[in-house]
């Protein structure tokens, strides 16, 4: 069934939605595991970056970069993830969704290759030192971390990221053609002036990355 909203034509009828694309393949169909195979874990053995995405109780849902070097997140057996934490701005969205909702969902990326590597499942926070000293940096261990219970893992093929031609050099933005972070967040919140807020930014990166 159609809803109108805002004069926009919107679909609510899963069935509806599925006609619209035609039926799934059966490789598609097949391919979703419910724990990390060799393929995964060699794979997530490579990706330095993953984004997490989780929701609040309400449905409020968030999607949030992480990232270090390859091999960041440790794969203790074929149906866990442990996903450490590194320094951050303390807002904690995430930890905060998985706290009411533990439904959460992973992208590993591993640059130069364009097919992608999702993980479900549910999460929760932890602290336990054992558990994450293992997954310091830099001589620091984190002291939160989240250990991720595997629902579903599964390979994505590499069409998105081959249209933005994401790995590709050529394609990258020269960094002095967009603004800076200091000066959006001086722009946007008037809390520092465009110097005070270039110089705070600057000196988290060199400080306090770990």
């Amino acid at each position: 069934m159609d809803a109108d909203i805002g004069g926009l034509s919107t679909i609510h009828d899963a069935a509806e939605l599925q006609a619209q694309f035609g039926a799934v393949g059966p490789p598609a169909a097949r391919k979703v595991l419910d724990h990390i195979d060799a393929y995964a874990r060699r794979f997530i053995a490579l990706a330095p970056f993953v984004v997490l995405a989780s929701a609040d109780a309400d449905g409020q849902a968030d999607a949030s970069p992480r990232g270090d070097a390859s091999g960041f997140v440790a794969v203790p057996d074929a149906r866990t993830l442990v996903i450490p934490d590194r320094r951050g701005n303390n807002r904690i969205d995430s930890f905060r969704n998985i706290l009411e909702c533990p439904g959460i969902g992973v992208i590993f990326f591993v640059p130069g290759i364009d097919e992608t590597l999702r993980v479900n499942g549910t999460a929760a926070v932890t602290r336990d030192r054992a558990l994450l000293e293992p997954l310091g940096a830099q001589g620091m261990v984190p002291t939160i971390g989240l250990i991720v219970r595997v629902r579903e893992a599964f390979f994505h093929c590499g069409k998105a990221l081959m249209r933005a031609q994401l790995w590709d050099p050529a394609r990258h933005v020269a960094r002095d053609t967009f603004p800076s972070l200091g000066r959006i967040l001086a722009e946007q919140t008037a809390a520092s002036d465009v110097p005070e807020a270039e110089a705070r930014i600057a000196d988290s990166y060199r400080t306090r990355l770990y």
